[in-house]
């Protein structure tokens, strides 16, 4: 079961990357972000919010070791880390912050706590 969580997981992880890097219009407007007079912001959607995570994900699924879907947890820590410190000090909307932090918080919890204890 473990195996198979890992890599739903980490085909989330490719799927949400995805949007990111192939629409990253609709990845903004979805994370109430607005486009400015130049198109650096869609450049940084793609880099950080796309191939990150779909790189990442692959990463996760060539190398197949739970160190690897341990680390992938590790990344979505830190993305969680963020999300409810911006809750904190940003106040962004409430509900669709605590929901992707959510989402990036028990995917993060699954991988690190499954995996590090299987690493080898």
């Amino acid at each position: 079961m473990t195996t198979a969580l890992n890599v739903i997981a980490a085909l989330l992880t490719i799927g949400f990357g995805l949007f990111g890097l192939l629409a990253p219009a609709f990845t903004a407007n979805a994370l109430d972000l607005a486009p400015t007079k130049s198109t650096m912001g869609l450049s940084e959607m793609r880099a950080s919010v796309g191939g990150l995570f779909v790189v990442t994900g692959l990463a996760a699924l060539l190398l197949n070791n739970p160190m690897a879907y341990a680390m992938l947890g590790i990344v979505y820590a830190g993305a969680a880390l963020g999300r409810f410190v911006s809750v904190f000090l940003d106040h962004p909307p409430l509900a669709k912050a605590l929901i992707f932090g959510g989402i990036e918080l028990v995917l993060a919890i699954w991988l690190i706590l499954a995996n590090l204890n299987r690493a080898s």
